[in-house]
C-alpha cells in the first residue's frame, strides 16, 4: 500500500533530532510522499533544505500562514510571489494560507487581503490552494463562492466544518483534509467523512500536532497516516488497502495536475 501525507511540517524544530529517522519510518510505513506546507520568510529555507535533501518524498508548498500575517504581511506575500516566479523552483501549491480567528482576530482585515492576494497568486500559476479554516470556515467559504474562479481548487487543510460545510467546500472544487482529529472520541469530523465520497478525501498528519490516537500526548509525524487511514477505513467500510488507493490518487489529481508541478 502507498500512501500519501497531504501536509505535514515536517522541517519544524520538533525534527531536529530524527528527520531522518522520521522519514526512514514514514516511508517504511508506506507513506512514500510528504508535501510540506510554507509558513512565513523564517521558515521558507528550512523547508526548501528538507524538500532537497530528500527529494523523492519531501514536496514543498508556498505561501503565508494566517497566523504569521502582521502589519508587514504585504511584504510576506511579496516574498511569497518572489519565489514562485522562480524558474529553478518547483512549488506543488499555495499553502498553508487562510484565515484563523482562533488565536487572535487583531489583524482579520489584514488575513482576509493577504488569503485574497494569494489566491490570485494560485490562479496565476495554476496551482492548488491548501486552506487553513480555524473558526473561519463560513467566511473562507463566502469569499471563495464570491470570486466563482473555476482556476481554484484545493483542499481545506484539518477541516473541521459539519457536512454542510463539506457539501459547499466540494462544490467548489475542494476536497477535505482528514487528519487526527477523525480518532478523537465525539469528534464532529467522523459524521463528515461517514457522509463523504472518498474521492473528495485526502489524509494529512498535520505533524508534530494533532497526533491521531491511540499516539495522542507524542509528537505526530508522517508515518501515523495508516491510523488516520484506518479510522477512515473503519467509517466508510471499507479496506484500508481501498482508503491508501483512493485517497492517494486524490492527492496525485490535486498536486499534479497543475502548470508548474509535473512529474
Amino acid at each position: 500500500m502507498v500512501f500519501t501525507d497531504t501536509h505535514t511540517h515536517i522541517y519544524a524544530d520538533e525534527f531536529n533530532d530524527d528527520l531522518d529517522a522520521a522519514v526512514s519510518r514514514a516511508v517504511q510505513q508506506g507513506v512514500e510522499k510528504l508535501f510540506l506546507p510554507a509558513i512565513d520568510s523564517e521558515y521558507h529555507e528550512r523547508m526548501l533544505r528538507v524538500s532537497a535533501a530528500y527529494p523523492q518524498h519531501c514536496f514543498p508548498m508556498m505561501g503565508l500562514h494566517p497566523t504569521s500575517v502582521k502589519d508587514n504581511f504585504r511584504d510576506e506575500v511579496a516574498i511569497v510571489s518572489e519565489y514562485l516566479q522562480n524558474p529553478s523552483l518547483k512549488f506543488y501549491a499555495v499553502g498553508e494560507v487562510g484565515i484563523d480567528l482562533y488565536w487572535d482576530k487583531t489583524h482579520e482585515a489584514e488575513q482576509r487581503v493577504a488569503f485574497s492576494m494569494q489566491l490570485d497568486l494560485a490562479a496565476k500559476y495554476r496551482l492548488p490552494v491548501v486552506i487553513h479554516t480555524r473558526n473561519s470556515i463560513d467566511t473562507v467559504l463566502e469569499m471563495l463562492a464570491e470570486r466563482d474562479d473555476v482556476r481554484l481548487r484545493g483542499v481545506f487543510h484539518c477541516f473541521s466544518g459539519n457536512t454542510e460545510h463539506a457539501k459547499r467546500a466540494i462544490s467548489l472544487g475542494f476536497m477535505l483534509g482528514i487528519g487526527g482529529v477523525i480518532t478523537y472520541k465525539n469528534s464532529g469530523l467522523q459524521a463528515v467523512v461517514e457522509n463523504t465520497e472518498l474521492e473528495h478525501l485526502l489524509l494529512e498528519t498535520d505533524a508534530p500536532w494533532l497526533t491521531p490516537a491511540p499516539h495522542r500526548g507524542k509528537r505526530n509525524e508522517p508515518s501515523y497516516i495508516p491510523v488516520i487511514a484506518q479510522k477512515v477505513a473503519d467509517l466508510k467500510g471499507v479496506s484500508l488497502e481501498v482508503v491508501a488507493g483512493v485517497t492517494t490518487g486524490n492527492a496525485e489529481k490535486m498536486f499534479w495536475e497543475s502548470g508548474r508541478a509535473d512529474k
